[in-house]
């Protein structure tokens, strides 16, 4: 088994592992497999690693298909990386993503749990996403069948998404499931229009083209903007282009333009320009409003995201009493969700841009007792910080998927409030995390929620409290 280009015949696949691989034992090797398959098929399996105790490869070939399987929505499904768990029942979904969280809780970070409650589903299983951004390329991703029979691979223009693996490729797609209408209307509208009048798409290799990236935002509040970005400026052309959207698209609130001569795709360092509206939409989650602009971030379900901050809002456990330290805040979400019931929030995240917008969305908010500040965590949380602004009471972190660095873990340790509630995106970093925290913390507890169905992502919100030192006790 661990020669070179082996393949595995007629593998059993048993579960599911992280990061949505499948999950095979084969005289007592682990192997993990790629490919879109079932627990409960049968598959052949090309290696691709191949270690002492375990391996990875990929499923050339599928004997037997599961009962489990269901009939996969999209006509994208399989080319596509978006949603790999459609041929899923949504129920299985649930259950291997809470299985995820407990074998990372347990495996990674060697944790003692409490009784875990059962994971919170989406409210929708489609349709779910405020925002999607879609890439114009002219090297449309083309299946073996639209490849020419002398090998040929014709050159086609595409608006849709990255195929995974492939930096220079992209699906053309005609209609995706992820986001509500108008979002298959303003794409395909703008795809023929730009066909039509043969505006050039993008070439990421050799930099050159001059439509990039389409980015539409839909909020439950019904506001819809569209961001075009663009390689370079080319007045008449983007002016007969949006004109010709918002003549064919009914219910755009706004429409921004970004320019983009760099290399990467990243807008950040950018400034969009309004063309059509105010150049930004509002959100609610609950009864309050957010401010969301052309570079803000914000959480990508809002239905669940609602749901995602009453949890934290709940493992808080607010009196009205608390000073909540939040870290990693954006743009000011967390904290002014949370602000009715404490004392004051201290919102801290490294990026001033996003500070900016979360002191607009506490004014906005009528909330007086939120405060925010650009910077490191780790240099800002010093002793005359917290003499200026009081000693936490309440911990919130909601960290990007890498976790939390290692010095803020040491800081964590050092501020020692008596509980921190830990959002989490990748429940494995978190794992790392918790047991750094354990030395001085113990998990009270846990409940995953379900942000993206039809993918392995995953959304975990613990509770930590503070041990009882012996002269406490």
């Amino acid at each position: 088994m661990r020669k070179k280009n082996v393949v595995l015949e007629k593998v059993p696949v048993t579960a599911y592992a992280a990061e949505g691989k499948a999950l095979a034992r084969q005289d007592g090797k682990v192997i993990f497999i790629e490919g879109g398959v079932v627990p409960g098929d049968v598959v052949d399996i090309r290696l691709s690693k191949n270690k002492k105790d375990w391996a990875e490869g990929k499923a050339t070939h599928i004997h037997t298909y599961s009962p489990q399987r269901v009939t996969p929505f999209c006509e994208h499904f399989g080319v596509c990386g978006g949603c790999k768990w459609q041929m899923l029942p949504y129920s299985l979904q649930l259950e291997y993503k809470q299985q995820q969280v407990v074998d990372n809780l347990q495996r990674i970070g060697h944790l003692e749990l409490p009784a875990m409650s059962p994971i919170l589903g989406s409210k929708y299983s489609t349709q779910y996403r405020n925002k999607l951004e879609f890439t114009f390329s002219n090297r449309a991703y083309l299946t073996d069948a639209e490849i020419a029979e002398d090998g040929v691979i014709p050159q086609r223009n595409a608006l849709g998404f990255h195929v995974p693996k492939l930096f220079d490729k992209v699906l053309d797609i005609h209609t995706c499931h992820l986001q509500q209408e108008p979002v298959n209307q303003i794409r395909n509208t703008v795809k023929a229009y730009a066909l039509e009048h043969d505006l050039p798409f993008y070439d990421i290799r050799a930099q050159q083209g001059w439509l990039r990236n389409l980015v539409v935002r839909i909020c439950t509040t019904g506001e819809v903007m569209v961001n075009l970005v663009i390689h370079y400026e080319d007045e008449p052309a983007r002016k007969a282009l949006l004109d010709h959207l918002l003549a064919t698209v009914p219910g755009i609130t706004t429409i921004v333009y970004t320019i983009n001569p760099k290399k990467n795709d990243s807008i950040f360092d950018l400034e969009p320009r309004i063309y059509f509206g105010k150049g930004y939409v509002e959100e609610k989650l609950e009864d309050f409003v957010f401010k969301i602009g052309p570079k803000s971030f914000f959480q990508t379900n809002t239905y669940q995201g609602v749901t995602l901050y009453q949890v934290t809002r709940d493992f808080a456990g607010l009196t009205g009493t608390e000073i909540v330290y939040d870290l990693y805040c954006g743009t000011g979400s967390i904290g002014i969700f949370v602000s009715r019931k404490a004392a004051k929030v201290i919102g801290i995240e490294l990026i001033k841009e996003a500070i900016d917008d979360a002191r607009e969305n506490a004014t906005a908010n009528q909330v007086q007792n939120a405060e925010f500040f650009a910077g490191d965590v780790v240099d800002i949380c010093d002793d005359a910080f917290f003499a200026q602004h009081g000693q936490p009471g309440v911990v919130i972190t909601d960290p990007p998927r890498a976790g939390m660095h290692e010095k803020l873990v040491e800081k964590l340790l050092q501020i020692a409030a008596p509980k921190i509630v830990y959002v989490s995106c990748n429940p494995a970093t978190q794992a790392r995390d918790l047991a750094l925290l354990s030395k001085m913390y113990t998990v009270k507890k846990v409940q995953p929620v379900d942000m993206f169905p039809h993918t392995h992502h995953i959304e975990n919100v613990v509770l930590l409290e503070k041990k009882l030192l012996a002269s406490e006790k």
